[in-house]
């Protein structure tokens, strides 16, 4: 009876195996409730082309690491190859700034939380554009680029990424 009620409600369905990328660390529980951004980028395939994108994304993510809003970035291994996916949010307010941590040597109280509400990352994205060296690792993957999507997520309570 459930499955015959879902295949009504359910109109379709993609599952992607995802990998992290080397360089950006691993999401991390926190508390909520807050809001996420989950921007996907579906890359032209060629060769090379999630190469390029690792490489300038590992140089790019510094910049976007000062502010500690780089919750998890991730690659598909299976499913629609190509795809890219970064999770985005700012850090705890009374967190040091600037430092870069690990998810084994995070200081408890500093923890990276996802945006407060949409007018926190607008301000945050704007910060990330202000700061000297961002427009140039932009311009060199926009053309890597062949769609993108940008969703607000909020989590479930059953998420450990409140």
């Amino acid at each position: 009876a459930f499955r015959r009620e879902r295949s009504r409600l359910l109109l379709a369905r993609r599952n992607q195996l995802l990998l992290e990328f080397s360089f950006w660390n691993e999401p991390l529980p926190r508390r909520g409730p807050h809001v996420y951004e989950l921007r996907t980028y579906k890359l032209k395939a060629s060769p090379g082309t999630m190469i390029e994108w690792g490489n300038n994304w590992a140089r790019a993510i510094k910049y976007r690491q000062e502010n500690q809003e780089a919750v998890g970035g991730f690659f598909s291994q299976i499913g629609e190859l190509y795809v890219v996916h970064h999770l985005w949010g700012e850090w705890a307010p009374g967190a040091p700034m600037g430092a870069s941590y690990h998810r084994d040597t995070l200081p408890p109280p500093c923890v990276p939380i996802a945006y407060r509400d949409l007018q926190s990352r607008e301000e945050t994205r704007n910060a990330a554009w202000r700061k000297s060296g961002w427009d140039e690792n932009v311009y060199y993957t926009v053309p890597l680029i062949r769609s993108m999507e940008s969703r607000i997520m909020i989590p479930l309570r059953i998420s450990p990424l409140q």
